[in-house]
């Protein structure tokens, strides 16, 4: 069990985090900071939270670990902002979706006093905000572990278990890696939904009054908060951008055997897609 756990910046996740860590009995006292005034306040009501702190630097002060749920634009300063304040020997993580430059400019800003290990658990919805969280959120869930190869593998190993007690099924890997698969797993999806749902608002807005499951299910994510998103792709555009390129000359594939009647072509592509789409293992 962790004395002391502490949260910056949560959102859906780091909410979830709090929740999570006490229902299980993972930490003693979780102690959490927010930007907003009127978020800590709240905050300091709720009986999974031990203490709200004014500041990023008083809410670290003698945390075992400290979990950052801010925007993937805003983790790398937030370390560096409590880099003087953690207690020697802590750990660091975060829970962002890009992993490559925050694992090695956390690592580098704690210069070894403390150990960051970067994490991403693959878990939340369209909805945003710590209210929204839950304490099964991560039950199932992979959560990606991506310690940099010059950093501490005791610390890993101890975001390893934290996230297993909250339920979480955790994967370990190369940062780059990393956000190479979630590019093609995760924030390509989103870039179709909501270039979808883009593409369909400059046709007749009445038509989606006819949608059916289809249409929804699969634009359910372009309900997504737009500015989380773009700090996101910015964080992660190389990768993204290579995932985007290689979808849309697959695209074309399927364009030009429906342009040239290749009904067998057409019929082969969409068993493929039926046979990758049912062999996903089953949702949590």
């Amino acid at each position: 069990m962790l004395e002391q756990l502490t949260i910056l910046a949560p959102g859906l996740i780091g909410g979830s985090v709090a929740r999570a860590a006490r229902a299980r009995g993972t930490a003693r006292r979780i102690v959490i900071w927010s930007r907003r005034p009127e978020t800590r306040l709240a905050l300091g009501e709720q009986a999974w939270c031990s203490a709200v702190a004014a500041t990023p630097e008083e809410a670290v002060g003698g945390a075992d670990l400290v979990v950052i749920a801010a925007p993937v634009d805003r983790i790398v300063p937030l370390v560096r902002q409590i880099a003087p304040f953690v207690k020697e020997g802590a750990v660091v993580c975060d829970v962002g979706s890009v992993k490559g430059e925050i694992s090695r400019l956390g690592h580098d800003a704690l210069n070894g006093k403390a150990h960051f290990v970067g994490a991403h658990p693959m878990a939340g919805s369209e909805k945003t905000g710590w209210e929204h969280g839950t304490a099964d959120l991560f039950e199932g869930r992979t959560c990606f572990v991506t310690p940099v190869d010059q950093g501490n593998p005791e610390a890993a190993a101890r975001v390893v278990g934290f996230w297993r007690e909250l339920g979480a099924e955790v994967v370990t890997m190369d940062p780059d890696r990393h956000d190479e698969i979630v590019a093609h797993i995760s924030h390509l999806p989103q870039v179709l939904a909501s270039s979808l749902c883009a593409f369909l608002a400059a046709r007749d807005p009445a038509w989606r009054n006819f949608a059916g499951n289809g249409l929804r299910d699969t634009t359910r994510i372009a309900s997504s908060d737009p500015k989380l998103w773009r700090t996101i792709l910015e964080g992660n555009r190389d990768e993204v951008l290579r995932a985007l390129r290689d979808f849309q000359d697959d695209l074309q594939g399927l364009q030009a055997a429906l342009a040239n009647r290749d009904f067998v072509e057409v019929t082969a592509r969409l068993e493929r897609g039926r046979a990758y789409r049912d062999k996903f293992r089953p949702a949590p």
